[in-house]
């Protein structure tokens, strides 16, 4: 037995009607005139065989059938909406700039790459890992659309902070921990100044009258990994991208933690542009639970 197909452009006059609580002005709006929404209205409850309107007074009211009806419309018709609309974004085309600290490049960036290109398939992404000072200088000059950095205190809108991280001392985890003595200063392995997780580390050094010396420095994350691993030093970092080899390090002072923030550029960001920065968002918070969940 074939089944009977709803009309959606029925649907969307019985619904447009009853929203508007005239099915004159859902004409005028529609671009109909009032005898085809009556002839639609006629073909509706022909079509499920029974009344959905019924009069009272001057006006129209929902039968019983008209109320189950509507509230089924509704959601045909935001399927149908919603259905179009993904498929004209995923036909949207253009670039957004994404600016990374090369920590949160290395650990987050293919994840959300694989899930942004799932609805925009043909929006260009052009990624450029750099540091803090880089990345919000190139964010105030509208070279770059969005940008997560880490905190310095300073928010210059539009700025978003979305959450913070430890600071932890890292070491090699295979190796015994350095520790400083008088005449062996803590050696450190860190970024060239300036630099947080630098400054952080070598005041809470002095508050604790550790003696400590820069041992190494690295323009990159993964030049700072190698360095601990091959027994140089300590670094402080937090635990986003750690690798395996590596480990946290008690006995030293403690440190704050460190927050994260996303910059735009500011104007009117696509619709492109707010799923990636929801995407950069749900992306960090899975990531501290999962630490959270570890602790």
């Amino acid at each position: 037995m074939r089944r009977p197909t709803l009309d959606l452009d029925v649907l969307r006059t019985f619904v447009t009607g009853v929203e508007l609580n005239s099915f004159a002005k859902a004409a005028a709006r529609l671009g109909r005139s009032t005898s085809a929404v009556s002839a639609q209205l006629k073909k509706l409850e022909e079509q499920i065989g029974t009344p959905v309107l019924t009069k009272s007074g001057r006006g129209l009211v929902l039968t019983a059938a008209g109320e189950t009806l509507i509230s089924h419309a509704r959601r045909l018709l935001e399927l149908n909406d919603g259905i179009f609309q993904t498929l004209r974004e995923s036909q949207t085309a253009g670039t957004i700039r994404l600016g990374l600290q090369e920590d949160f490049g290395e650990h987050f960036l293919s994840d959300i790459l694989r899930r942004f290109v799932q609805t925009y398939p043909r929006v260009k992404l052009e990624v450029r890992i750099a540091r803090n000072a880089e990345l919000l200088a190139l964010v105030e000059s509208a070279d770059l659309d969005l940008a997560l950095t880490w905190d310095t205190g300073h928010l210059p809108p539009p700025a978003t902070r979305l959450g913070e991280t430890p600071m932890h001392w890292i070491g090699a985890r295979d190796t015994p921990h350095l520790m400083a003595t008088d005449d062996s200063p803590l050696p450190l392995i860190m970024f060239e100044a300036p630099c947080l997780l630098r400054s952080a580390a070598i005041q809470a050094l002095d508050a604790a009258r550790i003696p400590w010396r820069i041992a190494l420095t690295s323009p990159s994350v993964s030049g700072i990994w190698a360095a601990v691993a091959a027994g140089l030093g300590l670094t402080l970092r937090t635990r986003i991208g750690l690798p395996n080899h590596l480990t946290v390090v008690s006995g030293l002072p403690s440190v704050p933690s460190l927050g994260y923030v996303l910059h735009s550029h500011g104007g009117d960001p696509t619709p492109a542009t707010q799923l990636l920065a929801a995407l950069i968002k749900t992306s960090l918070e899975e990531q501290a639970y999962r630490f959270t969940s570890t602790t």
